[in-house]
C-alpha cells in the first residue's frame, strides 16, 4: 500500500463537499503538473492512503482521511473550454491528464501547517520541504503512522 497526500482548495472542493458527494468519493480534477500526474499514472492504486489537504486558505493542513477509489482515467476538464483547466493542445484520443476518484473515509480536526513543521517526526515529510508545490506528494509509512496518531485514527 502507498500513501499520499493531495492538496484541493475548499473553495473549489472541500473534503466536506467530499462527504456530500455520492458514496463521500470525489474525482480528483485539475492536476496539471507532470509529476503530480505520474504520480497518478503509475503509482497509485485503488485504496492507497490519502491524507485530504486544505490548502490556499487561512489555516492549510490535513483534514481528512481519504483512499484512492480508482484507477487513473483522463480528466475530462482539460476537452471543456469553459474549464478553468482546459488545455487546447490535449486531444481525446491522447489525452495529457489523468485524475483519480478519491473516497473520504473520514473528516479530522485540521492538522495545520505549524503543527506538522513542529514534529520532528515528520521533518522529511514532502509537503515540508523548502519549494515544494505539487499537488499530489507520496508520504512514507512512518509518516502516516506519525499523522495517524496524531489525528487519533487507526493505522491503516
Amino acid at each position: 500500500m502507498n500513501y499520499w497526500l493531495m492538496k484541493s482548495e475548499p473553495e473549489e472542493c472541500s473534503v466536506d463537499d467530499a462527504l456530500t458527494a455520492p458514496k463521500s468519493t470525489v474525482p480528483w480534477v485539475g492536476v496539471r503538473n507532470y509529476q503530480a500526474r505520474n504520480f497518478m499514472r503509475d503509482a497509485m492504486r485503488v485504496g492507497d492512503g490519502v491524507l485530504f489537504y486544505h490548502s490556499s486558505c487561512a489555516e492549510p493542513g490535513i483534514v481528512g482521511i481519504a483512499q484512492v477509489a480508482s484507477t487513473p482515467y483522463p480528466d475530462p476538464t482539460q476537452f471543456d473550454p469553459k474549464s478553468p483547466y482546459y488545455d487546447q493542445k490535449s486531444k481525446p484520443e491522447e489525452p495529457r491528464w489523468l485524475l483519480v476518484d478519491v473516497q473520504v473515509l473520514r473528516k479530522t480536526r485540521n492538522l495545520a501547517l505549524p503543527e506538522l513543521r513542529a514534529n520532528k517526526d515528520l521533518e522529511d515529510l514532502v509537503i515540508l520541504r523548502k519549494g515544494n508545490r505539487l499537488s499530489i506528494t507520496p508520504v512514507e509509512p512512518q509518516h502516516w503512522r506519525v499523522i495517524s496518531r496524531l489525528l487519533g485514527s487507526p493505522e491503516r
